[in-house]
């Protein structure tokens, strides 16, 4: 009987029949709206219908949106409707960073690794396959890959350059330097060995590259763990309109010689390349310069925007203690002596510096901001302070960061208290006073509770007569973002607590004292 009822409602105009009617009507319109962009609503007056204005917009803009999010984010759009199902794959910017995998890669067997090394490669190569747009401006690709993956590598960058790449990144990490891939010299058209005259583009192979036309739009280029030669990077300098250029943990990289009066680059940063020994810029716009290793031959000519240097010195290990070569700020100065008094922006690494009392620091008549990392717990922190401050007398902003390695030395038999005595009253009372009438913003990063971090601060209060502004940062600048453990973050409590307790009350009231 009830299935009777069934076969006889669906021939009767029946209000229960009609309500069915409605809602498979409204099904079938909200399916056809879905494709246009239409959406629609009901309340008790009747049903609404919206337009989705955004989905109407051109393709360009749409691809423009797309381009601002993460890759995976603007490939999730794909689902919203037929309309937006494939503009995912003409996005501009092509960002691969495995951020869930990689956080605890280093901790899983190396089988998984490995696994989550060709799951990573399969992700890339499957968006570069079906990318159909005909430019983008940045390919980034960030994971734990070496040269076992020299083959997909090389036809990401091919086809990077293909599509006129602007911002190109390969930021590797390998567990032995020379495991390294390594930036090809076919890529550029260029044989293994090339001298310094094949660098100019007159070559007929890289005119008639098709790489070689993408190099044209190249404006960034960061490797990291990437193996690039010296002629390689010599010819990117010199061929394309590259303005910012980073290399770091590069074998290999022996000597940089860039000698052009017409590059474009402005930004040059190396960082631990263990084979380097010579860097040569002659007749070049460059505007700032980083260098993170040992000491080198640094040769710097013509070169009159020159604004902005940071150094990092790093001491030649040895296992004889006694046969260490010592790091000190003379090298660099000496190398940096016609340049530095047109400086506006210096950053330095005294940690492993040993002070020369005897040495006359060079006048920085132009440096507006000064960078100095030090490990305050030795009283050559506070003369290297000193000294710095009397050579900068029209310096405004001073940022020091504050290496404080308190598990070292107590594993030297040195306790808290101890510790406190490293940098004594006397010999805070010896450093001569430089009263500075120009130093208006203060900012001390990796803040610690120890008085021998305080004493930095103190001296610093009644140094700088003009200031305005005290920043307290506990967050170590080696210990940003996700890798931070739980003692950190308790010494950062404590820290906090320290200088609220100890030093605000000394800052005169005329000064904006912040704690982060």
């Amino acid at each position: 009987m009830k299935n009777r009822g069934c076969r006889t409602s669906q021939f009767l105009p029946n209000k229960k029949h009609e309500k069915r009617s409605k809602t498979k009507k409204k099904e079938n319109l909200g399916k056809k709206q879905k494709d246009k962009g239409e959406f629609s609503s009901g309340d008790r007056n009747g049903g609404v219908s919206y337009v989705d204005r955004i989905s109407e917009l051109p393709d360009g803009i749409l691809v423009s949106i797309l381009s601002c999010l993460l890759l995976k984010e603007a490939a999730a759009t794909s689902v919203l409707s037929r309309r937006w199902r494939d503009l995912w794959a003409s996005t501009m910017n092509l960002n691969f960073e495995d951020e869930k995998n990689s956080r605890d890669f280093k901790e899983v067997k190396p089988n998984i690794q490995h696994r989550k090394r060709r799951s990573f490669v399969s992700l890339v190569d499957r968006a570069v396959q079906q990318h159909t747009g005909p430019l983008i401006e940045r390919f980034r690709a960030c994971f734990f890959l070496d040269r076992r993956f020299a083959r997909s590598i090389d036809g990401w960058i091919e086809f990077a350059m293909k599509k006129r790449v602007q911002i190109l990144e390969l930021e590797f990490s390998a567990a032995n330097v020379k495991d390294n891939y390594t930036f090809s010299h076919e890529l550029l058209g260029l044989e293994t060995g090339s001298t310094r005259k094949d660098l100019h583009s007159g070559i007929p192979s890289l005119r008639s590259s098709g790489c070689s036309i993408g190099f044209k739009s190249l404006k960034v280029l960061n490797l990291r763990h990437v193996n690039v030669a010296g002629e390689v990077l010599e010819y990117l300098l010199m061929n394309c309109p590259v303005e910012r250029v980073s290399v770091v943990a590069a074998k290999n990289l022996v000597d940089i010689r860039v000698v052009s009066p017409s590059i474009a680059w402005k930004y040059l940063a190396i960082e631990n390349c263990p084979d380097l020994k010579t860097i040569e810029i002659c007749n070049a716009d460059i505007v700032s310069f980083t260098y993170i290793g040992v000491a080198i031959n640094l040769l710097l000519s013509n070169v009159p925007l020159l604004a902005e240097v940071s150094i990092t010195e790093l001491e030649i290990e040895s296992n004889n203690f006694f046969d260490s070569i010592t790091v000190s700020v003379e090298l660099p100065f000496t190398q940096l002596s016609c340049y530095l008094s047109q400086l506006k922006y210096l950053t330095m690494d005294i940690s492993e510096a040993v002070y020369n009392q005897d040495y006359v620091f060079p006048i920085l008549a132009n440096l507006k901001y000064l960078e100095l990392i030090c490990e305050p717990h030795y009283a050559s922190a506070l003369r290297y302070l000193t000294s710095f401050m009397k050579a900068s007398p029209y310096l405004q902003r001073l940022v020091l960061k504050m290496n404080i390695i308190t598990s070292w030395l107590e594993e030297m038999g040195i306790g808290k208290t101890g510790m406190e005595e490293i940098v004594t009253t006397e010999q805070m009372e010896a450093v001569a006073k430089c009263p500075h009438h120009e130093l208006k913003v203060i900012e001390i990063v990796g803040y610690r509770a120890r008085r021998f971090a305080a004493k930095h601060v103190i001296l610093l209060l009644k140094n700088a007569v003009a200031l305005e502004k005290l920043v307290i940062d506990p967050v170590r600048h080696r210990s940003r973002g996700p890798s931070m453990v739980k003692e950190d973050i308790d010494e950062e409590m404590k820290a906090r607590n320290h200088a609220m307790k100890h030093l605000k009350k000394i800052v005169p009231s005329t000064v904006n004292f912040v704690c982060l």
